[in-house]
């Protein structure tokens, strides 16, 4: 797709976030091992990214491994792991080139040591870059993230460094992970499940939800724009009514 193919959307959102499912099924489907599957979904990754970054969204976060995943069996992590790794070495110069962040969040002490040493150079090697921030959720979990702001909290209380007092909402989101960027606007789960699997529960509060029936390795351009169509059809009133709205429309 072209870019003056690119469709023109009256909003786009700040920060979209995508539950990448259906590898594994994607697979079964043409009798290949589960692990193809995933290898084809890199692909659909590199599609997600260029048309995040053609239509300027700020911040694309990925569920790439949940922290229940490990439960999977025992091939099937180490050839996610060894794909993870080889996914590293292979597209960060590419990320780089095109000035994207990458940002890994979640329990990164998981992996083994020399991914770990990756997930750092990766890291430290887009730093600066200020177009595109892609999040990699890799041993996440919604419950774990918001367990450990609550651990954090707790160790600053006792350090003295925060007052039991002070702890709101505002306060606890700054101890979760990625606290530094805008919480999504848009969720995207493929695979036709219905649900969001422990992913970024805290953030998403006023989070838009699209389910696409796509398996992730079929998940095209066109079916990004069909979630963000929906978001765009979409309300967001965080609370207020249509009236309030329509008055602040008014006054702007």
């Amino acid at each position: 797709m072209s870019q003056k193919e690119i469709i023109k959307f009256k909003r786009i959102p700040r920060h979209v976030a995508i539950v990448m499912d259906g590898n594994n099924r994607w697979a079964k489907r043409r009798h290949l091992p589960g692990v193809s599957g995933h290898k084809a979904g890199v692909k659909a990754v590199r599609r997600v990214i260029e048309q995040a970054a053609r239509l300027e969204v700020e911040v694309l976060t990925l569920f790439a491994f949940s922290s229940e995943n490990w439960q999977r069996p025992a091939e099937e992590v180490s050839a996610l792991m060894q794909l993870f790794l080889f996914a590293l070495r292979k597209e960060i110069k590419q990320l780089h080139k095109h000035n994207i962040r990458l940002v890994i969040m979640g329990d990164i002490a998981g992996f083994s040591e020399t991914l770990q040493e990756h997930i750092h150079s990766a890291q430290d090697l887009t730093r600066d870059n200020s177009g595109l921030t892609l999040v990699i959720a890799a041993n996440y979990g919604g419950r774990w993230d918001m367990a450990h702001a609550a651990k954090r909290m707790a160790l600053d209380v006792k350090a003295g460094k925060l007052a039991a007092e002070e702890i709101n909402e505002d306060v606890f989101a700054r101890y979760t992970c990625i606290s530094e960027f805008p919480e999504p606007d848009l969720c995207i789960r493929t695979g036709g499940e219905l649900r969001i699997s422990n992913f970024m529960l805290w953030q998403f509060a006023y989070t838009e939800l699209v389910f696409s029936d796509a398996l992730w390795p079929d998940f095209k351009a066109s079916d990004f724009h069909s979630a963000l169509e929906q978001y765009n059809g979409r309300t967001r009133r965080f609370g207020r009514t249509d009236e309030q709205l329509q008055e602040d429309a008014a006054r702007a």
